[in-house]
């Protein structure tokens, strides 16, 4: 079974993908107020855009959660995200840019990072957690599975799961909300704002990092 969405809407917008995750968040914040969810770690106040030629995904789930962080006026704030996660993928010509701003006698300075482009093998990633604000992207979803349980998308928890697990320690999400998962996600053109990445393991091949003052990003 194959599913395809294709399109450059914003994830509040993205049928398949994002929608339903706003429905999760509404959930997790009735159980943060009855303070049945533990506190995640904090994000920055700077989100991040990546941009990729293509991502290939084995055990793919998703689920809504909240990032708690900061402004950056250290102010305290919330975000709410579609955590998108993979057993294992491969990434084709990553780019990854955040930009500070108002940065004295800068301005604007962006920290860019890029791997497994030409001549380089893909980057690559295991137990690979995105908490996503907005995407764009030709997706295909394999062996897709719409609205099971969060808590139940663990591979190899006799339920059914196919993807890596939630992540667990502290992190504000329900366990019981709406979830998606796929034994096989491949996205191409991949545009996205995150708040946080996290994995079990990330190799980058040809990793080159580098600072602009034009405030460039990945796009």
């Amino acid at each position: 079974m194959e599913s395809q969405v294709r399109g450059g809407t914003r994830w509040k917008r993205f049928a398949v993908v994002m929608v339903p995750s706003v429905a999760a968040t509404a959930c997790i914040g009735v159980a943060l107020a009855q303070g049945a969810l533990a506190a995640s770690f904090s994000v920055s106040g700077q989100s991040f855009k990546v941009r990729a030629d293509k991502l290939v995904g084995d055990g793919f789930a998703q689920y809504g959660a909240i990032d708690s962080g900061y402004t950056l006026d250290g102010e305290k704030t919330a975000h709410p995200v579609a955590v998108s996660s993979f057993q294992h993928a491969e990434i084709t010509n990553l780019c990854q840019s955040v930009v500070t701003p108002n940065v004295p006698f800068f301005g604007k300075v962006s920290l860019i990072l890029r791997a497994g482009g030409a001549g380089h093998d893909a980057v690559e990633a295991d137990r690979i957690y995105i908490d996503i604000a907005d995407l764009k992207a030709d997706a295909t979803f394999e062996n897709i599975d719409i609205g099971v349980a969060a808590g139940d998308t663990a591979a190899g928890n006799g339920k059914g799961g196919k993807g890596p697990g939630m992540k667990g320690g502290g992190e504000q999400a329900n366990p019981y909300g709406f979830a998606q998962q796929a034994t096989k996600a491949t996205l191409n053109d991949v545009r996205q704002t995150a708040w946080a990445t996290t994995a079990g393991t990330f190799k980058l091949s040809g990793l080159k990092m580098s600072l602009s003052t034009s405030g460039a990003e990945c796009y």
